[in-house]
């Protein structure tokens, strides 16, 4: 089987991985892919956004699987068009993607099936918006509607941060992805990603998983793409996993085959663990990033069978095996992200932890020349490790990270401090 796996991150090397350890015979093909996926999959330059290339790629290398790995080609309707040329492709249609692509298609399947979520209002309008600002409680969650790479969310603490918020959104500061604006109840609690695996009749559950999306320690200053992530997350017990599939994930799916685009592929729940329990913050409708990283050092079962038996809707003959341990990643970046950052810095160490037990490296914004690695992006490295406890894993990715240098590389210490906060206070 020839395999097309789309994107360059950190994710889509963990998904190389996995995909390359599967028995099942195959040959991987990625694009644009990066230095690290090299050594499972041959790499291929071209525009992940274009269909008309990607099918064109399809046809030249007899590929009879895509896995899609960003949400572009799938909100761009990628899978349908790949469907059509009977090309299997792993990943929803486009009417399903828009549960990640509109953050307002989404609140209103909340409304119709009563999906617990914050409570919303949407604007297409400055002066609507601004009106209605006059009237809340802050802090208030902000959302460009559409695709901002993670990053088109602002938390207002006091109407004048709201105001310009919002100003700046209608002004383009989202481009395309601010023409609407989706104004929201700002929710207390606890962060949590769910994960799902579905076909068109059936769902398995995955696991569960926490990030860290600020740059900063303790969870402090700008978003960004993801700093770390941990997995399973502890506070994910057997009531709040029963409640999130009941008043949730069921709902969602329901909703889907109701509009006559049932779900398939991996659905991403972002939870707000509150009081009242679990409430959806917005769903992804791929693996995360950092989340896959660890997720699938966990995954003890063939992910390649599980992703063709989503696209020919056998998920029911399917049983999922997981590594019992923690898998916590650290993110290492370019210093000066999310904001303006350098690269071209030379990567040192990357060979002396390869080999590392229970240690995984993941390339995300590297470039290889003259077979030297560099920095290429905000987020470059991520560094997985497996542990019996949180506080361990994080010990043993932070030890292989003092082993990797290069110049204005940025991390942070803390990831997964909450869990190790629980685990020392028993």
């Amino acid at each position: 089987m020839n395999i097309l796996l789309l994107g360059s991150g950190g994710r889509e090397h963990a998904l190389a991985k996995s995909l390359c350890e599967s028995p099942k015979n195959k040959k991987i093909f990625c694009a644009p892919g990066n230095p690290g996926i090299e050594d499972f999959a041959e790499l291929i330059n071209v525009n992940i956004n274009n269909n008309e290339e990607v099918l064109d790629v399809c046809i030249s290398k007899k590929i009879e699987l895509v896995v899609i790995g960003p949400e572009v080609p799938l909100v761009n309707g990628l899978a349908d068009f790949l469907n059509k040329n009977n090309i299997l492709v792993f990943g929803p249609r486009k009417i399903a993607a828009q549960l990640e692509g509109s953050k307002k298609f989404t609140k209103q399947i909340c409304k119709k099936y009563n999906i617990p979520t914050a409570e919303f209002e949407t604007f297409k309008d400055e002066s609507s918006a601004l009106k209605y600002l006059q009237k809340q409680v802050f802090p208030i969650v902000i959302k460009a509607d559409g695709l901002a790479a993670g990053k088109g969310v602002i938390i207002a603490e006091n109407y004048k941060d709201a105001e310009n918020a919002v100003k700046e959104i209608f002004s383009g500061l989202f481009k395309d992805a601010g023409k609407e604006i989706v104004i929201e109840e700002f929710l207390v609690g606890e962060e949590i990603s769910y994960f799902i695996i579905a076909d068109e009749n059936n769902f398995i559950e995955l696991t569960s998983a926490q990030d860290h999306k600020r740059i900063g320690e303790g969870d402090t200053g700008p978003n960004t793409g993801g700093m770390g992530a941990y997995s399973p997350a502890p506070l994910m017990n057997d009531e709040l996993k029963e409640l999130t599939i009941d008043k949730i994930i069921k709902p969602t799916l329901r909703a889907m085959k109701e509009l006559g685009c049932p779900y398939t592929g991996i659905l991403y729940a972002g939870l707000m663990i509150t009081n009242e329990g679990p409430k959806l913050i917005e769903y992804n409708v791929r693996f995360g990033d950092p989340e896959c990283q660890v997720i699938l050092p966990r995954l003890k079962s063939d992910l390649l069978s599980l992703i063709i038996s989503s696209c020919q809707n056998s998920l029911i003959e399917e049983n999922i095996e997981w590594d019992t341990r923690f898998a916590l990643t650290i993110v290492m970046a370019s210093e000066g992200y999310p904001n303006d950052y350098k690269t071209g810095y030379e990567i040192k160490g990357i060979n002396e932890i390869k080999n590392l037990k229970d240690i995984y490296i993941y390339h995300a914004g590297t470039k290889r020349v003259n077979n030297l690695i560099f920095t290429n992006g905000g987020r470059v490295l991520n560094i997985t490790s497996l542990g019996e406890t949180v506080k361990e894993a994080n010990y043993n990715a932070l030890n292989a990270i003092n082993m990797i240098d290069w110049n204005g590389s940025y991390h942070r210490n803390d990831i997964g401090w909450r869990a190790i906060k629980r685990e020392e206070n028993g």
